[in-house]
């Protein structure tokens, strides 16, 4: 059975031309479309699409105001389409806190028709593969940051490396928001188109203890300091004497994507080893699943996301069955049993956690 999707944008031209580029593929089918929320409420009920694609910005009720009550009532797999503009690109990272499963731009002066498609027809594959819940209660994420700090432990010497894809944004924030201020520098890989990475990581920062920012080429790494790799660029990491060194290059697509999770984890095993922390996060795919095997050779300790928290159970997977991961464990728990793995005196992971090989 093909995807069955419903294109919800106040815009004719982009209804059209998103309509036209998904109805290419054989396994997608583009079932109706919607000028503004209350179209879509109603098509919605009619047409029980699997996948929505939907504007942030529209008459008579705007796509978060949608969204946000979507998610509560009707749980449904919701890709964002959003222009690059910054107030754009950051309600479309709102929008993935409030449920979205992903976000790609619109077409225009720097992603063309086909670079669009690309992004949209994976983000629908990917969609329609999402576990979503209803947003009854807050999420996972809104749990305080912790109050205790690391600074004993000279986290000059740990780094943590994080991957994600699809649902990995509210992943990461629920992961990150779990560390005090002078936690191991963080290195984060998330698939995101350029244009909304910037936004994602100020949001982190708003959000946690930790500071939060996308990287730039040749940025210390520090202690209490997180780097998002940008859209369309790889992230690696390097070693400078005592120092981290991020490195943010071009280079050809891994697993379809850039940045890649693979290219990320396997520097920071070539550059860390055992001083390392490997966590691969909720997405679909295999990206990221034998650089954390990387990483687990080298010495590194390393954690896989479960199947029952993950958005899409893809990535950890692939992990998994690889043998890369030391423990799987649920979202909530990812990051205090990181904490716990730097605490001093720990020398296994938390008992409570499941092992995995």
């Amino acid at each position: 059975m093909p995807i069955r999707v419903l294109i919800v944008d106040d815009s004719a031209v982009v209804r059209k031309a998103l309509s036209v580029g998904l109805s290419r593929f054989a396994d997608i089918e583009v079932v109706g479309t919607a000028m503004d929320p209350y179209v879509a409420r109603d098509k919605i009920i009619e047409l029980r699409p699997d996948v929505l694609t939907l504007d942030v910005e529209m008459p008579r009720m705007d796509g978060l105001a949608f969204l946000e009550r979507l998610m509560q009532h009707y749980p449904i797999p919701v890709i964002i389409v959003s222009s690059l503009a910054p107030k754009q690109s950051e309600a479309a990272v709102r929008a993935l806190s409030l449920g979205a499963v992903n976000v790609v731009p619109k077409p225009g002066t720097q992603y063309s028709v086909p670079d669009v498609e690309r992004h949209l027809v994976a983000a629908v594959r990917a969609a329609a593969r999402a576990t979503l819940r209803k947003r009854d209660s807050p999420p996972v994420a809104t749990a305080p940051a912790p109050r205790q700090h690391l600074g004993l432990l000279h986290m000059t010497d740990r780094i943590v490396a994080i991957g994600a894809s699809t649902g990995g944004t509210g992943a990461i924030e629920a992961v990150l928001r779990r560390f005090p201020a002078d936690a191991p520098g963080i290195v984060i890989a998330q698939h995101m188109p350029a244009g909304f990475t910037a936004s994602f990581a100020q949001r982190l920062d708003q959000q946690c203890a930790i500071t939060v920012r996308e990287a730039r080429d040749g940025e210390i790494i520090t202690p209490g300091l997180a780097l998002v790799a940008p859209g369309n660029r790889h992230l690696l990491v390097q070693r400078s004497g005592a120092r981290w060194i991020a490195r943010v290059k071009d280079g050809p697509l891994v697993h379809y994507q850039r940045p890649s999770v693979d290219v990320l984890f396997n520097s920071v095993a070539k550059a860390a080893g055992r001083t390392a922390i490997g966590v691969i996060l909720t997405g679909m795919g295999e990206d990221g699943a034998r650089g954390l095997l990387a990483m687990r050779e080298a010495g590194g300790w390393t954690v896989a996301q479960d199947e029952q928290s993950s958005v899409v159970f893809g990535m950890p997977r692939a992990a998994i069955e690889l043998g890369a991961a030391h423990e799987v464990c649920a979202l909530r728990d990812i990051g205090d049993l990181i904490l716990a793995m730097l605490a001093p005196g720990r020398a296994t992971p938390l008992a409570s956690a499941s092992r995995a090989g």
